[in-house]
């Protein structure tokens, strides 16, 4: 079996090989490179890597002067201080002036694990989905998040990107074309559709196998655009299965399950139940505790079509 690789590793193996071709990038970390890999970028380009301290709010402004002076700059931390702790500077600074900036957030939700509840950011795609100029994406593998990567760095305009830090399976090829705004399909199916992005890709993937085996077909979306989302899926989703479950590894609120509601209830009305973390912060626990506590395993997927159902 391959050797599974984290998401925050193709971020930062690609953000390097990315700069090796273009010298517009510029990398701003907030005194985690080594946990959020820019490190490698850093080791390779030192004039164009700039190290804040624990000033994530600087950190934003430093990025809005170089995206001024025609700079590419990618900004990145763990997702609870980026947006979490710089909301405020991203909002004025970079959504409002509509400027080039990458914010690429690594450690996202319950998978921190042990870190706890201040460090688990499970409302930043909330955040970031509501401000103007956005581009919001939350790749799921390996692949995937290079493809994210490079298209958010094509892209002419904030972006977001909510990179993993657990390792995973993989689901794509490197010939795939990644675009921004469209969504996979990565197992057919006519009895329940499962839509999920990052690391819970691996959980609805999982859940489909086991109800194949009961003769039921579910669809499995990979949901890695969050904005813009992938309305046409939806729809096509909501009418051929009238089933849909989401699960993500965020608020119930703000996140997946909000944005296809959104959809569905503006076009083509369907059952919708939403997994995710409710009304309440995490706590400190592996990800496997945390994820079986907060209800986002295979069997709470199986669970949730079986309640669906009747």
């Amino acid at each position: 079996m391959p050797k599974l690789i984290s998401p925050r590793d193709a971020f930062g193996r690609t953000l390097a090989e990315i700069g090796e071709r273009n010298e517009k990038i510029f990398v701003i970390n907030a005194d985690l490179s080594a946990a959020t890999k820019t490190d490698i970028f850093g080791e390779k380009f030192k004039d164009r890597f700039i190290d804040v301290g624990i000033s994530e709010q600087n950190m934003v402004g430093v990025a809005a002067g170089l995206a001024r002076t025609g700079f590419i700059p990618v900004m990145s931390t763990f997702a609870c201080f980026a947006p979490g702790r710089c909301y405020d500077q991203i909002r004025q600074s970079i959504a409002y002036s509509n400027l080039n900036v990458k914010v690429i957030s690594t450690h996202p939700g319950l998978s921190v694990g042990p870190d706890g509840a201040i460090h688990q950011s499970l409302d930043d795609i909330a955040l970031m989905r509501e401000l103007p100029n956005f581009v919001v994406l939350t790749p799921s593998d390996e692949i995937e998040t290079k493809k994210a990567i490079e298209k958010a760095i094509e892209y002419e305009g904030p972006v977001y990107v909510r990179v993993g830090r657990l390792e995973c399976a993989v689901y794509f090829k490197e010939e795939w074309n990644y675009e921004i705004g469209k969504w996979v399909t990565l197992k057919d199916g006519k009895d329940i559709t499962f839509m999920a992005h990052g690391c819970m890709v691996e959980v609805a993937y999982a859940a489909a196998l086991e109800l194949q085996k009961k003769g039921i077909e579910a669809r499995v979306i990979n949901a890695s655009s969050m904005k813009p989302v992938d309305k046409q899926i939806i729809v096509k989703a909501a009418k051929e299965t009238k089933k849909i479950i989401t699960i993500e590894d965020h608020f119930i609120n703000g996140g997946l399950y909000s944005a296809v509601c959104e959809v569905t209830a503006s076009t083509f009305p369907c059952k919708v139940k939403g997994l995710g973390v409710m009304d309440h912060f995490g706590e400190s626990g592996s990800p496997k505790e945390l994820y079986e506590k907060y209800g986002l395993t295979v069997n709470d997927l199986i669970r949730a079509f079986l309640l669906l159902k009747t």
